[in-house]
């Protein structure tokens, strides 16, 4: 089922796989300073980026090729854009990044907090994936995609000769067939990367997977995968399409890369549709059952508003709905969580902290499966009449409880889903609540390394 497309590019249509052109940095380039966190971060703390900037210094960087979201819709937009699109320019024409044969990267990722969490970079056919509510295709959203967040990010990558992902592609793959046998394998391929991550990120090897018959191993377990009988069984349905790839991270980026595509198709021959290089996103793939892949709740902070009266208009807007809602006033957040693990099956508890009041919301009827869904919608409604206030959507309990502890904020927790339910669920009841989990903490989030030309 796959084919050469123009002699250039190794498809499999049958799965959505491209085998990229991957670019990497020539061998001089310090990798401890080129690989920099994905850009979607720490977007309430301008002094991470500030930090990496001067670690960074001079040295060439994908710091120099991204823009950070906390600097996003801020003055100054257009001049780093600007500065984005003449740093990927250089680096192609200088050198500094040397593009592969054909091939994946096969990479082992260590943190504080797991020993090792293996990936494989691949090409996705933006063809074969969609964002939209009811998406049936073979590439999913995970998550409630929003489209006003698309149009920003589209003006990053409007004239970008290169993209570089930090998108994070699930499979279910129980049996571990697909990414895990490389590992057995890693002494017979060539390490192009072996360095430590700045800022706590931890460390990360990876390998070329060039060898025609282990990319057919991929393409064939893939296959297995995304057959009808084995998808029915697996997720109890009759269901004919199959989901294969669900995004895990960096839902809004594959959206973007999509909507990128969708302007460019219009000007090309079908013909020419086919080998366009920007039709297929760089993507790490990732199998939901590895170990070392957890999954991180990712909690709220509102910004810029009275915390009780915002619980109050939460239990209000809740009780309008006959969702049965109340709150309960604690003298600590930890008294709150406390309150949250002791609820009744099928009640929502969203337990929060301020400055001037910690408690927990509960809504004894709720009309959401999950409790970050029952929040979202009213943050979601909130906004809209509020005007002042903002949301951020913060990775660690460390971070909200600072932001909750100053004036006019608080800070709103959520528990995360089951991460074995989470193809089945989206199969069943399709895309969960925007922001509902993480891959892990923030400085455990993809780091750029590989890049891949989009003109």
């Amino acid at each position: 089922m796959q084919e050469m497309v123009k002699n250039k590019i190794l498809v499999n249509k049958k799965i959505g796989l491209a085998v990229p052109e991957v670019l990497l940095p020539n061998k001089t380039v310090d990798m401890s300073k080129w690989a920099v966190v994905a850009c979607d971060q720490f977007t309430s703390q301008p002094e991470y980026w500030q930090e990496v900037e001067t670690i960074v210094g001079d040295t060439p960087s994908t710091n120099n090729v991204i823009f950070p979201e906390v600097f996003l819709e801020k003055p100054g937009e257009e001049e780093r854009i600007e500065k984005i699109n003449a740093s990927m320019n250089k680096y192609l024409e200088e050198g500094t990044l040397v593009k592969q044969a054909p091939g994946f990267i096969y990479l082992d990722r260590s943190t504080e907090h797991t020993s090792s969490r293996k990936g494989l970079v691949i090409g996705l056919d933006l063809e074969q994936y969609s964002y939209e509510k009811g998406s049936k295709t073979l590439v999913r959203a995970t998550e409630g995609t929003i489209p006003d967040r698309i149009p920003p990010r589209l003006k990053v990558r409007k004239n970008a000769s290169i993209e570089l992902p930090h998108i994070l592609v699930l499979i279910d793959d129980p049996e571990k067939t697909v990414i895990e046998p490389i590992a057995a394998r890693t002494s017979q391929l060539e390490k192009v990367y072996d360095t430590d991550l700045m800022m706590k990120g931890g460390h990360i090897k990876g390998w070329k997977v060039e060898e025609p018959a282990m990319i057919q191993n991929i393409f064939t377990a893939l296959e297995k995968l995304s057959e009808i009988n084995v998808f029915q069984t697996k997720y109890n349905t009759t269901d004919t399409d199959v989901l294969l790839f669900a995004t895990g991270d960096g839902n809004h980026s594959l959206a973007t890369a999509k909507a990128h595509w969708g302007n460019i198709k219009k000007t090309l021959t079908a013909e020419e549709q086919e080998s366009h290089p920007a039709r297929y996103a760089l993507v790490e793939l990732n199998n939901i059952h590895d170990e070392g892949l957890v999954f991180e709740p990712i909690y709220r902070v509102v910004f810029n508003v009275s915390p009780k009266q915002f619980v109050t208009d939460f239990v209000t807007y809740c009780n309008n709905l006959g969702l049965n809602a109340e709150w309960k006033e604690t003298s600590s957040k930890t008294e709150a969580l406390k309150i949250a693990e002791t609820v009744s099956k099928g009640v929502h508890a969203v337990p929060f902290a301020s400055k001037t009041t910690c408690g927990t919301v509960l809504i004894n009827k709720p009309n959401q499966v999950l409790e970050v869904g029952t929040l979202q919608v009213f943050i979601n409604d909130y906004l809209k009449t509020n005007t002042n206030a903002e949301v951020d959507y913060i990775h660690g309990t460390d971070i909200v409880d600072d932001l909750a502890a100053k004036d006019n904020n608080i800070g709103l927790y959520t528990p995360t889903v089951d991460k074995n339910t989470l193809f089945e669920t989206v199969v069943k009841d399709g895309s969960l609540p925007r922001k509902t989990f993480s891959m892990g903490e923030a400085e455990e989030k993809r780091y750029y390394l590989e890049s891949k030309k989009i003109v």
